[in-house]
C-alpha cells in the first residue's frame, strides 16, 4: 500500500487501513484530512466506499484536493471544525468515522503558524480565521488563568512558576522568545521545558478538549448503525476522553451507582469497543516517524 509522496507520514497508516478494510459501501468521514494520507489509503483499499474529507485549514484542503483528484468522483470536501462535520452529513449512509486529533505536521512544520519553538510568530491557531491566538493567551491572560491553562491542559508540574515567569517577562512577540525564556529559566530534563507549556497554550487557543467532546456528542446524537469510529489521540487528556466515551457507549445500564436496582431498562448499549487496549505504533514506525510515538488509536463500532 503506497501512501504517495507527501510532506507528511500519516500516523498508524497500516492500522487505519486495516480497521476500515471490511467496509464495503457508504461514506467514511475523515474528520481531520490534513495532507490526505489516510484518505488516500482508504480510497485505494475500499473501491466502493466514498469519503467526506474535512479540515478547517485552507492549505490542507487545497493540497489534498490536488492529491486526491484521481478519486474526485468519490470525495466530498468539507471545510470546518471537525466537531461540526457529523451533523452536516449525518443523513448520508455513514459507515465509518476517522479523526486524527491534534496538530498536523502541516501546521507544525510551518514556522509562520507559531507552533514550533523556533517560530517567529506567536499564533498556534489551527483555524487562522478564529480571533483567539497564543499571543492573546500569553500576553493578556491573568496569572491565575495562565496557571489554569498550564496545570489542566499542559499538565505542567511547576505551573505556578511558569505562569509567574511568563507574566514577569511579557510581552512576547514570538514562540521562539517564549521557548528561549523557558529554556533559560527552567530546569532542563528529557523534554524541552517549553514542550508542556506549549501544549497547554495550544489546547486553550483551539479549545481542543471541548471540541473533541462536541464531536462525540454529535456522533452519539446521530444514531448511527453499523458504523466504525476510530479516534487517534496524542496525549493522555485526549485519550481519557475517548476511552470514557467509548466505555459509556458500551454500557447497557446507565443508572447512577446509588440506585439499588436498574431503572433505565438495561438496554442503552450503543455498540462495542473494538480495541480493549489502544493501538500504538510499531518500533519501526516510531523510528521512521518519531512524531508517531505518543499516538494511540481506539475503535468503537455502533450496532443496530
Amino acid at each position: 500500500m503506497s501512501n504517495t509522496t507527501a510532506p507528511h507520514i500519516p500516523v498508524l497508516f497500516n492500522e487505519v487501513i486495516d480497521i476500515f478494510k471490511d467496509i464495503e459501501d457508504g461514506y467514511i468521514i475523515d474528520c481531520t484530512l490534513g495532507y490526505g494520507g489516510h484518505s488516500l489509503g482508504i480510497l485505494q483499499s475500499n473501491p466502493n466506499v466514498k469519503l467526506i474529507c474535512n479540515d478547517q485549514d485552507d492549505e490542507a484542503l487545497e493540497f489534498s484536493k490536488n492529491r486526491l483528484k484521481e478519486y474526485q468522483d468519490r470525495v466530498i470536501f468539507s471545510k470546518g471544525n471537525f466537531k461540526d462535520v457529523i451533523s452536516k452529513y449525518k443523513d448520508k449512509n455513514i459507515t465509518g468515522i476517522l479523526a486524527d486529533i491534534g496538530v498536523s505536521s502541516l501546521q507544525l512544520d510551518k514556522d509562520d503558524r507559531g507552533f514550533g519553538f523556533n517560530s517567529e510568530t506567536l499564533d498556534m491557531r489551527m483555524d487562522q480565521n478564529q480571533p483567539l491566538s497564543a499571543a492573546n493567551v500569553v500576553n493578556e491572560y491573568s496569572q491565575k488563568d495562565l496557571e489554569r491553562v498550564l496545570k489542566e491542559y499542559g499538565e505542567v508540574k511547576e505551573y505556578k512558576k511558569v505562569a509567574s515567569l511568563i507574566v514577569e517577562n511579557r510581552p512576547f512577540n514570538s514562540s521562539k522568545e517564549l521557548a528561549d525564556m523557558l529554556l533559560k529559566k527552567m530546569h532542563k530534563g528529557k523534554l524541552h521545558p517549553a514542550t508542556l507549556p506549549f501544549q497547554g497554550i495550544r489546547i486553550e487557543v483551539n479549545n481542543e478538549l471541548g471540541v473533541l467532546e462536541e464531536l462525540f456528542d454529535q456522533i452519539a446524537s446521530a444514531d448511527f448503525c453499523s458504523t466504525k469510529v476510530a479516534i487517534i489521540s496524542f496525549h493522555s487528556l485526549e485519550d481519557r476522553i475517548v476511552k470514557n466515551y467509548f466505555k459509556n457507549w458500551s454500557k447497557k445500564c446507565i443508572c447512577p451507582d446509588y440506585l439499588p436496582r436498574c431503572e433505565c431498562g438495561n438496554n442503552n448499549q450503543k455498540g462495542k469497543v473494538v480495541t480493549k487496549k489502544p493501538i500504538i505504533p510499531t518500533k519501526d514506525e516510531i523510528k521512521q516517524n518519531p512524531r508517531s510515538r505518543s499516538s494511540k488509536m481506539r475503535v468503537f463500532k455502533f450496532e443496530c
